[in-house]
């Protein structure tokens, strides 16, 4: 870049000795630049014949080029400059699909009021993959459902964690065609029970497959009828009278209440969950480090 800097200079002055002094560099090592860049371009760029010096056929050429070979390095010089100060001030979030579309908006609308909260970028996907967004470093905060008996890789690599709020995995089933109120299928009877299960990646799905083994119904009786990788997806199987769903009850709340999602078991059969914000151990961007300091006050 310097090179290039003292040959604009040099064709603008016409004079080795002016052109020095506006660089602020000694003339023979000026001079030196001069010839390295000829040798690296191939060809003379400046008759020194001429008095003033004029850039030769091969100068004219390589100028105007050059000019905007350098507007653009600036250009970029600044964009770089400015992502990387947005990236220092941004928050990057990872969350779970439920907790993304559910529990972010207003638990964020309730931060803002505290602090100065700036750009935001949220990515939202399974629990395995916020996972590997974490040991990646691409986010600063996962926010997930937990259970204290169900470790993962934030836990065991004893990432920070604080809890934010609690929520609670219900047993839900369609209600029956007779309009009493009770479930198409039942956790208390002795029929097989048709399970509608997560995916392998999910949170909740690891969550509910611990859980189940403590239950008093015995495994074989649950035969799982359908696999799929989100609660949004199961609510609406479950709507449809597929089976039972643990569904969170942030996500069927009002479900219940309309009548469209019953019971299909008692209390024994909800498993409580943590609201978690889990942060990278190491030092982030003074923004985290604040927003940290809030939540775990």
């Amino acid at each position: 870049m310097n090179w290039l800097e003292d040959f604009c200079a040099l064709a603008e002055t016409g004079s080795f000795s002016r052109a020095a002094e506006a660089r602020a560099i000694a003339q023979p090592a000026f001079s030196r630049h001069i010839r390295a860049l000829e040798e690296w371009v191939g060809a003379d760029l400046f008759d020194r014949s001429s008095h003033p010096t004029e850039l030769t056929a091969a100068g004219q050429k390589f100028l105007p080029l050059l000019k905007q070979v350098m507007a653009d390095l600036e250009a970029a010089r600044i964009k770089a400059m400015a992502a990387h100060a947005q990236h220092g001030a941004s928050l990057r979030f990872a969350a779970t699909h439920l907790l993304a579309l559910s529990f972010f908006p207003k638990w964020l609308t309730q931060l803002e009021t505290r602090m100065e909260v700036g750009a935001i970028q949220m990515m939202s996907d399974s629990f395995q993959a916020c996972e590997d967004l974490m040991a990646q470093r691409r986010v600063q905060f996962l926010l997930c459902h937990r259970h204290p008996q169900v470790a993962s890789r934030l836990d065991e690599f004893a990432y920070p964690k604080v809890c934010l709020g609690t929520d609670v995995l219900v047993p839900v089933s369609a209600p029956a065609s007779d309009a009493k109120g009770e479930p198409t299928h039942r956790l208390d009877g002795d029929d097989a029970v048709p399970f509608l299960a997560y995916g392998s990646s999910s949170g909740l799905g690891r969550i509910v497959a611990s859980q189940l083994r403590y239950k008093p119904m015995h495994a074989d009786r649950i035969q799982t009828s359908f696999v799929g990788p989100h609660a949004t997806l199961l609510r609406s199987m479950a709507i449809q009278g597929r089976g039972i769903a643990w569904l969170p009850d942030m996500l069927v709340h009002e479900d219940l209440q309309d009548g469209k999602l019953v019971r299909a078991g008692g209390p024994e059969w909800d498993i409580p969950l943590e609201i978690c914000l889990f942060r990278q151990p190491s030092d982030m961007a003074p923004v985290a480090e604040n927003l940290w300091a809030l939540v775990s006050a």
